[in-house]
């Protein structure tokens, strides 16, 4: 990145400077997972897994602007920004705000109702399993827009894969009722207050969270109409 870039209201700034990557575990496989068999061909892979740090300011383009009025209306609402906002993120030209869980509603919220921000529609939630990063080893990434300012952000949650409770956006958020059930079928995160949290693709007795990293890559029977299919490291393997 270079030292300076351009803006909207076209002057020069300094680029955002981040603190250094915190590295949480090194990934070894395409998926990471263990004590399944990785069939995919890539198990020789080896790299590190690096959460990046918090972003200095000035952040560029539109961010310094949603971040103070972002932290100024949650000063209104009794709310200390420092509590509400763990840490902000400029990464690969992308705006993410770090949200205590207890403070989710409150901040989502705010960014959908004060005119200055606007961020009408949550395209969706995504879970995140990183088994090296401990006590907060689940992670939920909302997606957001400005329908009416045209800018987009995103809001990241993280928990212990011991207590992975998140609240619920779906009162702010209609859209994001199929996208918590579709996180929790496939991560086991539990957004609280969810109208009806249930499996969405898996079987309703399927055991585990098929997206977790600790979660079997292969080794799992398959049945059809009682049919037994192999597991995929029972059918074929990579040299």
């Amino acid at each position: 990145m270079s030292e300076t870039q351009e803006p909207e209201n076209g002057s020069n700034v300094p680029a955002p400077r981040a603190q250094g990557p915190e590295v949480i575990g090194v990934r070894k496989g395409m998926f990471g997972a263990e004590g399944g068999g990785d069939t995919s061909g890539y198990g020789g892979l080896v790299r590190t897994v690096a959460m990046p740090g918090a972003t200095s300011r000035p952040y560029g383009s539109y961010f310094d602007e949603v971040a103070d009025e972002l932290e100024g209306a949650l000063e209104e609402q009794d709310l200390v920004p420092g509590n509400a906002i763990e840490k902000t993120v400029v990464d690969r030209g992308e705006l993410t705000f770090h949200i205590a869980r207890e403070h989710l509603v409150r901040v989502a919220q705010v960014l959908r109702d004060d005119p200055a921000l606007r961020f009408e529609l949550c395209t969706g939630v995504s879970g995140v399993h990183f088994p090296g990063d401990k006590g907060r080893e689940l992670h939920a990434v909302y997606h957001l827009r400005s329908l009416t300012h045209g800018r987009i952000l995103r809001l990241e949650v993280s928990v212990p894969d011991s207590d992975p409770h998140v609240p619920s956006l779906v009162a702010v958020y209609p859209t994001n009722d199929w996208h918590e059930r579709e996180t929790y079928d496939f991560f086991g995160l539990i957004f609280d207050g969810h109208p009806a949290l249930t499996r969405i693709m898996m079987p309703d007795d399927w055991q585990g969270f098929p997206q977790r990293k600790d979660y079997p890559l292969g080794g799992i029977p398959v049945e059809y109409k009682g049919a037994q299919i192999p597991a995929p490291d029972q059918r074929r393997s990579y040299s």
